[in-house]
């Protein structure tokens, strides 16, 4: 199988989540991606739980498709290998405080200007400059700061944050397509570049029609739970046996709705003419649309709607999600076996590329240095070398998962 990214080579310095996803993605494209895990206790993700026979499933979440080297930071000796590393790979990736990597010798400047052509994907909280750049880049903070937390939740519950990490997974997914760019960028020009995006950056752009709201008609939005905050009626309704969502987008599926819940009078009410009016009178809508519902099982009516053409769809716990038949159909959830857990079961990749006809998840997330002694010997250190930064703790040998 001819992968996309296959012959580029990533020198991966990130941890926890932001910096793993984009490398992950990176993988998952066939990129040899090497983790660089620091000796002795490996990313702090690892201490994360719950846990999978001793193993964070934060890590596992993240990691697929790498090899995975553990090297002392501490040493002087582990900096001097890395920077020599970082001169024969085409991307560096990290997500380290503001200035921490400058301190390290291992900024944008020192990298680039040994290896011209290497790419430096960087990930920050907030921003590399600004009077925000200090600021630990941690997921919720930059939720509630970018604005996210504010459009999300229930009216009278308060600002709510999103159920995943999605400023570090949209941070990391930002940086890998500006990765990919840089990549293509160097094939007219010959030159590397930096690329860097944050979570501050990550969450702003993703504000979307709330953002430009408030840019073209100076409207603050606040929560509007589940319902859509410029459409009406869309959003989470009541059936007989649980919620489902609804979604009549447009004027004709507003129609044939209310023909399906024999409803035709209301079309006419002055209340809901319009989308203007629904959204002014969605309360009473809602009262009326949920009282019809509840007399027949969100199946019933979802098959019925769907054959009229209106959207609708049942609102899945995560059981339900993995045993969906459309699910496992698109082959979303792909198996991969682990030297310590067996078969591993992971969230597949959301890209689908022709030439990628055998999945995603080609070998699971390493142990904490498990290809220390593999990489480096590619990289062309003698193995008396290794044995040597081994014995003085430069860098760890892990366990080798066969």
């Amino acid at each position: 199988m001819t992968l996309p990214l296959q012959g580029i080579r990533v020198l991966d310095l990130t941890r926890a989540l932001a910096g793993p996803f984009c490398s992950m993605i990176l993988a998952d494209l066939g990129a040899d991606v090497i983790k660089v895990e620091p000796a002795p206790k490996g990313d702090m993700i690892r201490t994360w739980g719950p846990f999978s026979a001793g193993i964070s499933s934060y890590y596992l979440s993240c990691n697929r498709n790498k090899r995975g080297i553990a090297v002392d930071f501490r040493k002087p000796a582990a900096l001097d290998l890395l920077r020599e590393m970082a001169g024969h790979v085409d991307v560096v990736v990290e997500n380290f405080k503001s200035g921490t990597m400058e301190s390290m010798g291992l900024g944008f400047d020192a990298l680039s200007s040994a290896n011209p052509r290497l790419i430096y994907g960087n990930i920050t909280g907030f921003g590399r400059s600004g009077p925000a750049a200090h600021w630990p880049g941690f997921d919720q903070v930059a939720q509630g700061y970018s604005g996210l937390m504010s459009v999300t939740g229930m009216p009278d519950a308060g600002p709510t944050r999103v159920g995943v990490a999605i400023g570090d997974m949209t941070a990391g997914m930002w940086t890998a397509m500006g990765v990919l760019a840089a990549l293509l960028s160097r094939e007219r020009t010959g030159r590397g570049q930096r690329v860097e995006s944050s979570l501050l950056a990550s969450l702003v752009a993703l504000l979307g029609v709330q953002g430009q709201r408030y840019l073209s008609a100076g409207e603050i939005p606040e929560p509007t739970g589940n319902d859509h905050p410029v459409i009406a009626p869309y959003g989470v309704f009541e059936a007989k046996d649980g919620p489902l969502n609804l979604a009549p987008g447009t004027p004709d599926m507003w129609v044939k709705l209310c023909e399906l819940l024999q409803l035709q009078e209301i079309t006419s009410d002055p209340r809901f003419v319009t989308n203007e009016q629904r959204m002014h009178h969605r309360k009473e809508l809602k009262v009326i649309i949920d009282g019809r519902l509840r007399t027949r099982t969100r199946h019933e009516w979802i098959t019925e709607m769907l054959r009229l053409g209106i959207p609708a769809g049942p609102i899945n716990n995560l059981r339900d999600v993995f045993a969906d038949p459309q699910v496992v159909h698109c082959g979303l959830v792909e198996e991969v076996a682990h030297g310590t857990i067996g078969q591993l079961k992971q969230v597949a990749s959301a890209i689908g590329m022709g030439e990628m006809t055998e999945g995603t998840v080609r070998t699971p997330p390493p142990m904490l240095g498990e290809h220390t002694t593999e990489v480096l010997r590619e990289f062309g250190y003698s193995q008396t070398r290794i044995d040597a930064w081994c014995d003085e703790r430069v860098v760890l040998q892990g366990e080798v998962v066969v």
